[in-house]
């Protein structure tokens, strides 16, 4: 399972509407702090999760959710993991499409956003 964790902000050219709208809880701009992968016998329950990334002491709203299957009944490698957490950093960072991966907020609760 790979996980990359987001915080919200306001993007530094921002207009007072959007800082508005940012402090009611709408709109920003989604920034990666954190990223890791996690094989199936290393995971517990969300809040184990939750739990975990704040002992990194990084603020984080979302969490993006992907998951890679192994070959032969073999799971993937923490190696095999990289490319694929870099690929989810840098659509964030692009501003690409994250309708391809599961996203959920603090609470466990899940978030959809728009193609």
């Amino acid at each position: 399972m790979l996980f990359v964790f987001l915080k919200t902000s306001l993007p530094k050219d921002h207009k007072d509407v959007e800082a508005m709208n940012f402090h009611s809880g709408q709109g920003g701009e989604l920034e990666p702090v954190m990223c890791v992968d996690k094989a199936l016998d290393e995971l517990g329950s969300f809040a184990d999760l939750v739990t975990e990334s704040e002992s990194m002491e990084q603020n984080w709203q979302i969490v993006l959710v992907a998951c890679l299957s192994g070959r032969g009944g073999i799971a993937p490698t923490p190696d095999e993991a990289t490319q694929p957490l870099k690929m989810m950093v840098q659509t964030v960072e692009q501003g690409g499409n994250l309708s391809n991966f599961l996203a959920f907020d603090k609470n466990g609760d899940p978030i959809q956003f728009g193609n």
